[in-house]
């Protein structure tokens, strides 16, 4: 599968239209190890990306690759074995407010086939640890502020020992020292444990401090994508009025945020 789909995630000329087009004839891959970001506006196709890579929505013409394989016409019993591999934080952290931080966790350890149940309360502390998180074991999600929330969702994400992990906007409504916290829990991560990341994102900042690769949607189409650092050299008049306008924002709050 490797030599035929090198990329671990891939689209091939990617289309899905609903009441009007939202990806228009879309391609760029993510090699394994990598963090791509995907930005743009809101309304874009940036989570519609997403839901493709999860396989929650088919392309309506194109292919989809992901974990070295084509998932684009896989039935829900296949899908479920790709997602063993590739798993989603998603914006609002979709935890269960009933459990408490560590039984969270607890539930996607259970749903792994190689479950010990001898070890589960090292597993879960170990996982906590790794997200700066493990003073909030017995606290419920509901006690914990936005950025927090995210990081326990991210703790439950690699509680599956996933290859690959989808950030759906992770700095959106947290602080700016939040934000900077989990930029660096997002590098950290992909250094120790080899993620595969694709992040999608409005935070410019965030997205210099991850990623190596960068998409750029307008209006559903691809008008860049390649590294991070020749973004700022892109001609293209949306890439140009984006990073200008997000200049002024930063100018306008005093050079951080």
């Amino acid at each position: 599968m490797k030599d035929e789909y090198p990329h671990y995630i891939e689209f091939r000329h990617v289309y899905k239209t609903f009441d009007a087009p939202v990806l228009v004839d879309c391609s760029f891959h993510c090699a394994p190890g990598e963090t791509l970001a995907i930005i743009g506006r809101s309304g874009v196709g940036k989570s519609v990306s997403l839901s493709h890579i999860m396989g929650f929505l088919k392309p309506d013409e194109g292919r989809v690759i992901v974990a070295h394989r084509d998932i684009t016409d896989l039935e829900e019993a296949e899908l479920r074995q790709i997602r063993k591999k590739v798993t989603m934080v998603f914006q609002s952290g979709a935890l269960f407010d009933s459990l408490t931080v560590g039984e969270n966790i607890l539930f996607s350890l259970e749903l792994r086939e190689d479950y010990d149940e001898a070890n589960r309360a090292d597993v879960v502390k170990g996982l906590l640890d790794m997200v700066d998180l493990a003073q909030y074991e017995d606290a419920y999600p509901s006690d914990l502020s936005t950025g927090y929330r995210r990081g326990v969702a991210i703790a439950r994400a690699l509680a599956a020992q996933p290859d690959c992990v989808l950030y759906d906007e992770p700095t959106t409504m947290v602080d700016p020292i939040m934000s900077e916290d989990m930029g660096r829990l997002m590098v950290r991560l992909k250094h120790q444990l080899g993620l595969t990341s694709i992040v999608v994102t409005h935070d410019l900042d965030l997205m210099r401090k991850v990623a190596d690769k960068v998409v750029f949607l307008y209006e559903g189409r691809v008008i860049y994508f390649g590294p991070v650092s020749e973004l700022d050299r892109c001609d293209h008049p949306h890439v140009a009025e984006f990073l200008a306008m997000d200049r002024v924002d930063l100018s306008g709050m005093g050079g951080s945020r």
